[in-house]
Parts: structure tokens; sequence; C-alpha cells
């Protein structure tokens, strides 16, 4: 039988998402059914055979994989109204910050496997950080959930309790490090590159550094110290932006996140 998976909130991830697994090859347009309330917002998607709907039961009665990436103020409505086309076969995947397994379950019922996923937008170029989780009873479901991410990306199973703080580390985290980025760019300008140049640099020595941890599996201060020097530029530069509050900024802003995102879902 052919996997249909339903994208109920097909907005920015739940497009991204799509985007990535299409272009993995194991998955066509066909695969997909998306819904959203703005379905003007699909009609590219629709012309490339996609099919689309503002109706989340349509989309539900459609699929055996639900993927919910609405907002987590919204999920209550978007379960409530789908609860009724739900069967236990099908596998419920919500990438929604904030709400628990035995919230969804308080909804649509205990018999319907529910895996969470966290991932972020550079799923669309198969590039994400995606976070697993599920209640005990799920867990022999959590493969299938990582066959699909694997294909976008990396993913690690963490516990549930975990799931507030990887929203702040990796979901949240593509932005502190694309305004890291930014401000390497401006500095760059400022020194004497045009624009476009220097965001070029940046952006390439980002992910240099970030590709150096991965291939090595080392730590950030064992690849710091092969290009610092006494007295050196680098050592310079470092500590400068250390006596400036960089890192301390970056943890707290990674805290905040956190700490406001698990919130979210009990927000009015």
């Amino acid at each position: 039988m052919e996997t249909k998976i339903a994208i109920i909130g097909a907005g920015n991830l739940g497009l991204s998402l799509v985007t990535g697994l299409v272009d993995s090859d194991k998955y066509q347009a066909s695969n997909f059914i998306l819904s959203r309330r703005d379905i003007s917002k699909l009609e590219d998607y629709k012309n490339r055979g996609f099919d689309v709907t503002t109706d989340n039961k349509e989309a539900v009665g459609k699929s055996n994989i639900v993927i919910i990436a609405v907002l987590p103020q919204k999920i209550d409505v978007v379960l409530e109204e789908i609860t009724g086309s739900l069967n236990s076969n099908q596998l419920v995947i919500p990438l929604v910050s904030g709400v628990k397994v035995k919230d969804i379950q308080s909804i649509i019922g205990d018999d319907k496997p529910i895996v969470r996923a966290m991932p972020n937008t550079a799923i669309a170029i198969r590039e994400s950080m995606t976070c697993i989780a599920t209640s005990k009873n799920w867990e022999s479901r959590i493969s299938e959930v990582q066959d699909i991410f694997e294909l976008v990306g990396e993913t690690v199973v963490i516990n549930e309790e975990q799931m507030t703080s990887a929203t702040a580390l990796c979901a949240c985290g593509i932005a502190f490090f694309l305004r890291a980025i930014r401000a390497a760019s401006q500095g760059g300008n400022e020194i004497d590159f045009h624009a476009n140049e220097a965001l070029k640099m940046a952006a390439q020595t980002a992910k240099g550094a970030a590709s150096l941890l991965i291939a090595n599996s080392s730590h950030p201060e064992d690849e710091i110290d092969k290009v610092t020097s006494p007295k050196g530029c680098t050592i310079a530069g470092l500590n400068e932006m250390e006596h400036n509050g960089f890192s301390s900024s970056f943890i707290k802003g990674i805290t905040v996140s956190a700490k406001q995102a698990k919130g979210l879902y009990s927000e009015d």
C-alpha cells in the first residue's frame, strides 16, 4: 500500500519537511496531503501534484501517517477536529513544542500511536537535527519515525522531558546561528568586504567550522587551539568577544528560549 502522509498545518516547517522528503527520492508529491486554512499558499504545491485541502478531517481520512505542524496554542482545536477521523492504525507525529504525548492522548485517546519529533527548517535541504521522543507505550514505533527523519538529516532519540530543551537548542537554534553568521558578515563588511562577499565568506566559514566538529568528533576548543597562537589575532578577537559577553549571551538566549517554549502550550 502506498504511504500517505497528511501534513496538518502545512506552513514553513511542514512544507520544509515535505520539500526535504521529496528531494530524498524516497517520496513523491503523490505521497502527501497538505492541509492549511489559507489554501492559496499551497497553489504551487497543487500544481506540482500534491493533494491540497482546507479540510483537516479529509486529510486525515486519506492518510496512514498524520504529521501535525501547528502552533502549540492551536493544537487542541485541531486534535478535537480530527479525533473522529483517526484510527488506531495511523501513526501520529506532532511537531509541536511543549505538547506532551499525554496531552494529545487526553483528546484523541490512548489507542493511537504518538511519537513526537522536533526538526528544524534545515530539513528542507536535508540537514535537520531532529529530536524524537515518545511515551513508554509507543517506543516500538520510534524506528518508523527515525526512518522518515533520517532521510532529511540527523536524528537523536531523547527522553520526552527533554523535548522542550531540544526546541530551544535545535529548532530555535537555527535562528541563533544565523544571527551569529549575520554578525560575522557585518564585521566583514566593516573591515573591507562588500556585503555579499562578507556574507558568503562568513556562511562558508561557519559551515566549515561545524563540519570540522562533525567529521572529527572533536570539541570546539580542540579546533580553536589549532588556530590560536600566542599574541595572535585569533585569541585577541576571541578574548574581545568574551569580554563583551558573547558566550554568556548565547547561553542565556538558549535558556530563555527553552523557558518560553515550555509555556507556549498553556498560553491562551
